[in-house]
C-alpha cells in the first residue's frame, strides 16, 4: 500500500483568504454600478427629452426661447425628470439655430463618507441650421 507524503497531499487552488480579496474588489464595484444605475437612466431621460424636443421644433421657424422652456418643462414631466429643473438648461441663440444645453453634477452616497461624483453634459441645436452647420 503506497502512503501518499503529506508534501504531496496538499491541494492546490486559491484559499478562502485569496478569494475573499478576489471578491472585495468585485463586489464594490457591483455596489458602485446599482448606485449609479438610477443616476444614469435620469441623464438617459434628460437627453432623451432633449433630443426630441430638438426633433419637433427643428421644422418650424417658430420656436422661441420661451416655447422652447415650455416645452422642456413638459417633456421633463411626461419623462418624469426631478432634478435637473427646467431652470438649470441654458437656452440661448446662435445664428439661426438654439442652443439648449445642460451641464450638471450629481453626487451619490457610496460607503460611509466616500461618495460617487457624475459629470453630466448635453447640448442639441433646435431651429434651422445654419449654412456649414
Amino acid at each position: 500500500m503506497l502512503r501518499k507524503h503529506a508534501s504531496h497531499a496538499r491541494q492546490r487552488g486559491v484559499t478562502f483568504i485569496g478569494w475573499i480579496f478576489l471578491l472585495i474588489p468585485v463586489a464594490m464595484v457591483g455596489y458602485a454600478a446599482i448606485r449609479l444605475t438610477p443616476v444614469y437612466l435620469n441623464y438617459m431621460r434628460v437627453s432623451r427629452s432633449l433630443n426630441q424636443i430638438a426633433d419637433e421644433a427643428s421644422g418650424d421657424g417658430s420656436a422661441t426661447a420661451n416655447t422652447l422652456r415650455v416645452a422642456l418643462d413638459k417633456r421633463l414631466d411626461i419623462e418624469g425628470v426631478e432634478y435637473p429643473t427646467t431652470k438649470d438648461f441654458i437656452i440661448r441663440k446662435d445664428g439661426q439655430t438654439w442652443v439648449m444645453e445642460i451641464a450638471y453634477e450629481q453626487a451619490e452616497p457610496f460607503i460611509s463618507n466616500v461618495g460617487l461624483l457624475v459629470t453630466f453634459k448635453k447640448q442639441v441645436r433646435v431651429g434651422t441650421k445654419a449654412i456649414g452647420d
